[in-house]
């Protein structure tokens, strides 16, 4: 068994503020033969593989060097190789230069010329393929793609839930049903059952939908559903459309096939689609447990079972013709069965009434498998895994599609395996093609913000498109005035969704809905309770909805004032003149409350909306239009982006979520161009000679502008640098694949790749906005394969630019549980563990984030909140709570809102442990608790040393990948040492490495000290970095030597300078600020990077600033000298738009 790592201190760079580790060098003799050996040497003219001896696998010294160097012919095929020394096997490196290591893999999907290399100091291995592409070439204008806009990316959605909207015939209220409201599911006073809202009240309403600037109407289910279904006294209807039993027809309470066919065809009339929405998850309840008992049974305890008895894993055969046949008294955890022959028979098409076709686990805890196998809230789950039900699905809706219907949403996505959308997608979308409708298009509801995730289900899914639920948690944090770096960060992310044939400009966005509530009403809890404020707010997030990139949703109701007691049913009114008392006392934004039809065109947001849905028709780059970032604020301020439409015409657009006027200077793509208002201004705006333009914003506002001439071009092709991978790099997962551009104009950049060994581009995606990138799923590829990439940038004059990298399939260096956060962090005043497990904690219900007995404590010691709680064994799924509030939560991997988290209890006794610097929460019932006890434990605060109960040091493993990271800033000057325990060890026999103390120097204060455990190897690293700080105004850190030069410290400088933009600011006496990526306050000017550096007289007459960049101002700026070196003057580095270095300018010499 290969013994445990141990990592320690080699030395300092102050110069990149980082410390290496790791392993200790042994001595070994001089160098005088390096072998590359492995199973490829047969194919390289050894006699047989893994021969260290074999002279036509030795590697050449360059001269002067320690690097040894030849390159083979290696033919296609999947290989693994180290390197051998002196011809024997006495002295190997393998992966990561260590000795003994691991083999290297090699994959080759055609032969290719490979240059190995092996350095002897550092005993790192390289692989590069020789024949890389390389400069631009008449070819790549091939390759330089644009950003993709299919047909459905500028729809603007009513989504209305027909039973609440319009009564058009009263003969329809109780679906053909007799008997009371049980029976028909008919109570227009209870807010939980069929109101009488129909698809014919919905045709008398067109023109009204329509007024609104509406292109598509999107319907909540309209499929026939079970009246009431629920538990005595606990009952309510299906007016909703979720309880589907029939897939084939209209639910009579709505109205027939032929009325939904009428309402397509006069929507349709009036230049509107008619989307349906579906569900593939689940039908209505109908089978039931003969148990009597619904608990989640995990697939760990009750694997399903075939019909012969066996084991198998539905994942693992999921949409094959390996499925096995089941059976229902063996397969499954419950025995599913029917209480009646009508039951037994009820759903349509037949053979939904199989009960095998069912998951059959029992309810969903929202967490792990049971997202997929349970019950979602008792409706009969469907085993979407099973082909017959891919089939029948792909069947019943392709009926649908030959209807007319122009696409669906659908309800419920990620609790459905990918395998069957991978079939039925792509098969909906044929089914249109078919019948020559290549506009039908799909969103998929994926309850979740992170774009990362969310993407998953356009790019590996194939879906077209999802709801952006991202958008709307910024949206709202928007409209309640928080930091507009929220927005920022949203956006940067769409390079998620960038494939061959989708990307985030296709994304659905909202504000509120069905399930969560309204916007109005979200607002409202947050604390804002004045009207006049509210409506503002309200109507700053739809200005944002409709100017960003997306598809924007009203949701039927929002544009009358609606607001709403919260979710679910209480977002849920009557258009028509309501008889739910609850509704009919509500108070309605800029309306008056009562029980009245809520059809007027004059209402304040109806007209506001309807507004916005005109200047976007007007002007399509504001709809489908590159959008390009351009300033956003650490605090309530300005968001503002550039849109782009595809003639080139520039909009610029700024809003601003502070309570008082706004300004910000940034980048546009034209200089010395006069922007005219379309919406929020009266005066123009022009652009100075470096394309920047100032604007102010008045508070909860948004302004647009219009350029005048199409954007600038530049005067040569685009330099396209590849920046991931670097050269050699390991892509793994969905690798990061981004570039950078030597140019500010307009640019669309492509991304291909290809295997080395092959001739063949393969497109990824086109990016139309900074940061350039799409992220590549290699998970495909075998470890150790070699790839190609090829990176083509169009600008706006048509030039192309090309660049090329590659980079070897593996695991990337593992993230671990910390996110750099690694200082002090105030604590909220409460934590609570809301779930499925509230009710047996002592709760009234489950889901309580306010109820005191699932609240933890925390522990002044180590900064942990915790909590022993007594739980009956069993399955529960949780979250953690912030202030007794859902406002801010943290599900798995302590991500915000993230999803739930699963955990299985053996024993009475349950702890709970949660950090608020990572937001990471776990059980002792979830896995080992790992802490590094050592000799900083009582520096860091736990009063003793060598105690491996105080969780300041916690090593958290958030992604679950088995690495265990934890780093802190906080640690004095120093040596120290420390090991690492397992649930609190106190036998240090048991820690790791064993019967090692791993040794750490910490030089200085305030640098971060990190140590990375690996739970399957019990291997420990360690490093020590410097401490990354946001720039900021605090030191004078350059010096301005003469009128022309400015010295700035290159020390702190993220990457070249000559990737970098330089600006001199200026203002009075403490007129700077430096906001998220700006320094404000003042008047700037750009200074030109010299890269010849400074003068040696300069040097020499200053040898302090040896490592400084040379800066050169122009003379427009030096003219202003004196005056201006007589208040404050300050240099700000910029990346990307962003400020990343700033400090205050020493004058003295030019003042």
């Amino acid at each position: 068994m290969r013994r445990p790592v141990l990592s320690i201190l080699l030395g300092l760079s102050l110069a990149t503020g980082v410390i290496a580790a790791g392993t200790a060098p042994s001595a070994h003799a001089a160098t005088d033969a390096v072998t590359v050996a492995g199973s490829l040497q047969s194919e390289l003219g050894c006699s047989g593989d893994w021969q260290p001896d074999c002279a036509a696998t030795h590697l050449a010294k360059v001269p002067g060097t320690n690097i040894w160097r030849a390159t083979f012919t290696v033919p296609a095929g999947d290989y693994e190789f180290k390197v051998a020394i002196n011809d024997s096997w006495d002295v190997n490196y393998g992966a990561d230069g260590r000795a003994n290591g691991p083999n290297l893999p090699l994959g080759l999907a055609g032969s290719a010329r490979l240059e190995f290399s092996f350095d002897a100091d550092s005993h790192r291995i390289g692989v590069r393929p020789v024949d890389l592409s390389g400069a631009t070439t008449r070819a790549d204008r091939k390759l330089a793609d644009q950003s993709l806009r299919r047909p459905l990316t500028d729809e603007r959605y009513y989504f209305v839930m027909a039973d609440r909207f319009a009564n058009g015939s009263r003969g329809n209220d109780t679906g053909g049903l007799t008997g009371d409201r049980l029976q028909t599911g008919f109570d227009p006073t209870d807010k939980g059952f069929y109101h009488g809202g129909d698809l014919k009240g919905l045709i008398g309403k067109l023109d009204y939908i329509k007024g609104l600037g509406t292109t598509a109407i999107w319907l909540t289910p309209a499929f026939k559903n079970r009246p009431v279904q629920g538990t005595p006294g606990n009952e309510s209807a299906g007016y909703h459309g979720y309880w589907i039993t029939d897939f084939t027809t209209i639910d009579p309470h709505l109205g027939t096939n032929a009325d939904m066919k009428e309402l397509i065809r006069k929507a349709h009339g009036k230049g509107m689609k008619v989307f349906f929405d579906i569900i593939t998850n689940h039908t209505a309840d109908v089978i039931d447990y003969r148990e009597g008992t619904y608990a989640y049974v995990p697939t760990a305890d009750r694997p399903y079972l075939d019909a012969a008895g066996h084991e198998f894993d539905p994942a693992a055969v999921a949409g094959s013709d390996d499925f096995p046949a089941l059976d229902v008294n063996t397969s499954f955890p419950y025995h599913p069965f029917f209480h009646n022959d009508a039951d037994a028979n009820v759903k349509v098409p037949a053979w939904l009434n199989d009960p095998t076709l069912y998951h059959n686990r029992g309810d969903s805890t929202f967490a792990g498998e049971s997202s997929e196998y349970g019950d979602f809230v008792g409706l009969d789950d469907l085993f979407t895994e099973n082909p017959k039900v891919v089939d029948g699905m792909i069947d019943a809706y392709s009926t649908w599609v030959d209807f007319g219907i122009d696409g669906f949403r659908i309800d419920t996505v990620k609790h459905v395996n990918t395998a069957f959308w991978q079939k039925f997608s792509p098969a909906m979308l044929a089914e249109a093609k078919r019948i020559g409708n290549r506009d039908f298009f799909m969103f998929g509801e994926v309850y979740d913000a992170r774009p990362e995730y969310m993407s998953t289900f356009t790019t590996t899914a194939k879906l077209p498109a999802t709801l952006d639920f991202g958008f709307q948690a910024q949206a709202q944090a928007f409209a309640q005035g928080k930091a507009t770096t929220g927005l920022r960060d949203l956006f940067v992310a769409d390079d998620y969704y960038t494939d061959t044939d989708s990307n985030a400009y296709q994304l659905p966005t909202f504000l509120g809905n069905h399930d969560m509530g309204r916007l109005a009403s979200l607002l409202r809890s947050s604390g804002i309770s004045d009207d006049t404020d509210l409506m503002k707010r309200v109507q700053l997030a739809n200005a944002l909805m409709y100017l960003t990139r997306g598809q924007p949703i009203v949701y039927y109701g929002d544009e009358q004032g609606f607001i709403g007691a919260g979710g679910d049913k209480d977002a849920r009114q009557d258009m028509f003149a309501t008889r739910t008392a609850q509704y009919a006392t509500e108070p309605v934004l800029g309306g008056t409350p009562g029980a009245r039809d809520r059809y007027n065109q004059n209402a304040p947001l109806y007209r506001f909306i309807s507004r916005l849905a005109a200047l976007r028709k007007a002007n399509p780059g504001l709809a489908d239009g590159a959008q390009v970032h351009r300033y956003a604020s650490k605090n309530a301020g300005i968001y503002a982006f550039s849109r782009v439409d595809d003639r080139g015409t520039e909009y610029v657009v700024a809003l601003n979520n502070a309570t008082t006027a706004k300004s910000a200077t940034f980048a546009t793509f034209n200089a010395n161009e006069r922007f005219s208002p379309v919406y929020g201004a009266k005066t123009a705006l022009r652009s100075d000679r470096n394309a920047r333009v100032k604007v102010t914003v008045p508070p909860l506002s948004a302004v647009v502008y219009r350029a005048h001439s199409r954007v600038d071009r530049g005067w040569r092709p685009p330099l396209v640098t590849v920046t991931a991978p670097a050269p050699g790099g390991v892509v793994g997962g969905r690798a990061e694949i981004s570039a950078e551009l030597g140019t500010s104009t307009f640019s669309q950049v492509s991304f291909w790749y290809r295997p080395v060994g092959t001739t063949t581009w393969q497109a990824l995606g086109t990016d139309d906005s900074a940061p350039y990138r799409v992220f590549h799923d290699v998970t495909g590829f075998r470890t150790g394969t070699l790839l190609e990439y090829r990176v083509v940038a169009r600008d706006a004059a048509g030039r192309v630019g090309a660049g090329a990298s590659y980079g070897i399939v593996g695991t990337p260096a593992a993230s671990g549980g910390d996110d750099g956060s690694v200082g002090p962090v105030t604590q909220p005043d409460a934590v609570s563990v809301p779930g499925t497990l509230n009710d047996e904690m002592g709760c009234p219900g489950d889901w309580q984030p306010d109820c005191a007995d699932a609240q933890l404590s925390l522990r002044s010691t180590d900064q942990v909140w915790t909590g022993e709680f007594t739980l009956p064994p069993g399955p529960y799924a949780y979250k953690v709570a912030v202030n007794n509030s859902w406002d801010e939560n943290y599900g798995a991997g302590g991500v915000p809102g993230g999803d739930n988290i699963s955990v299985t209890t053996t024993s009475p006794t349950v702890n709970f442990y949660y950090d608020h610097r990572t937001h990471y929460v776990t059980s002792d019932a979830q896995g080992d608790l790992i802490t590094a006890p050592g000799t900083w434990n009582s520096e860091l605060g736990c009063g003793a040393d060598n105690a491996p109960d105080c969780m300041r040091p916690w090593l958290q493993d958030p992604d679950g990948d088995g690495t265990y990271t934890w780093a802190t800033s906080e640690l004095p000057a120093g040596s120290y040492d420390f090991q690492v325990a397992h649930d609190f060890a106190t036998d240090p026999s048991t820690w790791y490495p064993a019967g090692q103390k791993v040794a750490v120097d910490v030089p200085s204060a305030g640098l971060v000290v990190r140590v990375n455990y690996n739970l399957a190897t019990h291997e420990v690293t360690t490093s020590v970095t410097r401490a990354t700080t946001e720039p900021s105004l605090a030191e004078v850190r350059g010096v301005w030597l003469t009128p022309d030069l400015i010295a700035w410290p290159a020390e702190a400088l993220p990457v070249e300078p000559s990737r970098l933009e330089f600006r001199l600011h200026w203002a009075g006496p403490d007129g700077l600020a430096v906001d998220a990526e700006d320094i404000t306050g003042g008047d700037e000017a750009l200074l030109r990077y010299d890269p010849r550096g400074l003068p040696a007289a300069v040097l020499s007459a200053h040898p302090e600033l040896v490592n400084h960049v040379a800066l050169r101002v122009d003379r427009a700026t030096t003219r202003k000298l004196p005056g201006i070196a007589a208040g404050e003057v300050a240099v700000g580095a910029y990346a990307g738009g962003r400020l990343v270095d700033a400090g205050r300018v020493d004058t003295s010499a030019v003042d």
